[in-house]
């Protein structure tokens, strides 16, 4: 577990499939339904954490790999969570286990509107690689991708 001010994260369990869905219709157009959370999470190669701030889930990650590459399927943050560090206190223990795994990169697409998002990312080491046309529907949007390699350490 790691923990951060008040910010604690840790594996996500099937019970926490209903708060996840939750997140997911707070912070997205078009959220996954339980069905979908469970069957991804299931998944052999999946990597979920669940992030906790005063007791409460106020956001989580999803992740899944092929070989040694990483996917980042999802980073949600409750609204009246954001700003205090969840999404980089999550997305960085996503790096840190993905470096443990001994990934070569992880890698997202995040809307090009969502400058927030992007901002983090990019203020954590991941670099704009490319851009999907159309890729985001309600409302139709391109998607950035954007990429954390393992093996290039940042210099600060």
């Amino acid at each position: 577990m790691m923990q951060k001010n008040d910010i604690k994260i840790f594996l996500a369990s099937r019970e926490h499939i209903p708060a996840i869905a939750e997140l997911e219709k707070m912070c997205f157009s078009s959220p996954w339904s339980e069905k979908a959370i469970l069957e991804t999470m299931s998944g052999e190669s999946s990597l979920f954490l669940v992030a906790t701030l005063k007791e409460k889930i106020c956001g989580y990650i999803g992740s899944y790999s092929a070989m040694d590459e990483g996917y980042i399927t999802n980073v949600a943050v409750n609204p009246d969570f954001r700003r205090q560090g969840v999404g980089k206190a999550l997305v960085g223990e996503l790096i840190k286990q993905g470096k443990e795994r001994r990934l070569s990169f992880l890698t997202l697409e995040v809307r090009e509107s969502n400058e927030g998002a992007i901002a983090l990312y990019s203020n954590l080491g991941f670099e704009n690689v490319g851009k999907r046309p159309r890729f985001y529907s309600n409302p139709t949007e391109a998607a950035y991708l954007m990429t954390y390699y393992m093996g290039k350490e940042r210099e600060n």
